[in-house]
């Protein structure tokens, strides 16, 4: 094979990349794991000192 056959015939041989494989090539599972915990653990502690707050204001 000459180099110009090779060059037409590279992009079709590489199958296009899924959202999910391009998602997992930027971030690694992990940090993904961890920022979907972190904002559910986050949202769950604002929600308690919220209530606190609102609990707290009714005893006055």
């Amino acid at each position: 094979m000459s180099e110009g056959e090779n060059m037409s015939t590279a992009p079709e041989r590489q199958a296009p990349l899924s959202v999910f494989r391009r998602f997992e090539s930027k971030f690694p599972r992990g940090l993904v794991i961890r920022l979907i915990a972190y904002l559910f653990v986050g949202h769950l502690f604002a929600f308690f000192v919220y209530l606190l707050f609102v609990l707290g204001g009714r005893n006055q």
